[in-house]
Parts: structure tokens; sequence; C-alpha cells
């Protein structure tokens, strides 16, 4: 079993309804704002710290769109290039909460530090090259979704409307669930 990170990331959307995309590294792909979680900091304080940090925006949390578990044997999509054997171990698993978020302001109240580059993008025209928690987590908050437990696959089709394949989801406890 390998060990589990935690990490926080956003759908950001402005008053036009674009969503925040960042791409990083030298990489095509775009991923979403976020980062991982500091010792006792709790998860809605790390996405705004983060997403401030990566791209300038001060934003406000909505709510949680879902809980998103990448295995590690996928985590050469976050980390690169796995170690050579035995140099670091086996790739963590990577449990990302995922929140909706929108901007605070007309702009960005600094300036982004680190290997983020961010850039606005309207939900019809969203970049080939998601990374695949990216992926997942917009078509489910773009559908209004929320609560949504799902194990994200590097390859796996974007889901559809209804029911995304992989997607587990509990039922509150005072209803009970459908046939």
């Amino acid at each position: 079993m390998s060990a589990l990170t935690w990490a926080v990331a956003a759908v950001v959307t402005d008053d036009a309804g674009r969503v925040l995309l960042c791409r990083q590294g030298r990489g095509e792909r775009h991923g979403l704002p976020g980062g991982r979680l500091r010792p006792a900091e709790s998860p809605v304080h790390a996405v705004t710290r983060d997403i401030r940090a990566e791209t300038g925006w001060d934003v406000e949390v909505v709510d949680l769109v879902g809980l998103y578990h990448l295995a590690g044997r996928y985590g050469a999509v976050l980390a690169g290039p796995a170690p050579a054997a035995g140099r670091a171990g086996p790739l963590p698993d990577v449990l990302v909460h995922v929140f909706r978020a929108r901007t605070r302001g007309s702009g960005p109240a600094g300036e982004p530090v680190g290997g983020c580059r961010p850039s606005w993008h309207h939900p019809s025209a969203l970049p080939e090259a998601l990374t695949p928690t990216t992926r997942a987590a917009l078509t489910d908050a773009l559908a209004g979704r929320s609560g949504v437990l799902r194990d994200t696959v590097p390859g796996a089709p974007a889901p559809t409307a209804g029911h995304p394949p992989g997607q587990r989801s509990t039922p509150p406890a005072d209803r009970a669930p459908h046939p």
C-alpha cells in the first residue's frame, strides 16, 4: 500500500462563467489550481491559500464538489516520470478535495508565484489536455453535482450526464437509497 497525499483544488469561475485553469511545468496539460494541505490546516483554508499563491486571485469557496482519488500507480500523471527503482519508493495515492469557488474582485489581488500559468476558459472551449482529476471534477462541477466520491483514472472517457462511470455517492442518512 502506498502513502496517501491530501490535496485541494477548486473549480474557480468568474462573473463571465469562465473557468480558471493552471498549466504547470513544461507540459501542455491543464489542471485546477490548488495544492497540498499543511499539517493541521483545513481544506477550505488550504485551497484559498494555494489559489492565491498560484494564480494571484482571491476566491470565495462556495461548496464541495467532491473527493477524487488518484491511485499511486497513476501518480506519474501528477508527478511526472516515475523515479528510478529503489530511489523514492512507490508513488503516493492522492486524495483531492475539489471545491466550487468564485473570484473576489475584478482582477488578481497579487502576482502568481510558482509554476502555474493561469488562464481563463469558457466551459464550451476547455483545453483538450486536462489531468484526469481535472476532467472529472470539471464535468461534475459544471453539471451542478456536489458530494461526489470518485476514483479517477488516466485515459478514461469523460463522465456524461446522469451517473458518471466510476462515481460512488453515499445518500444522506435521512434518505433511503433509490433501487
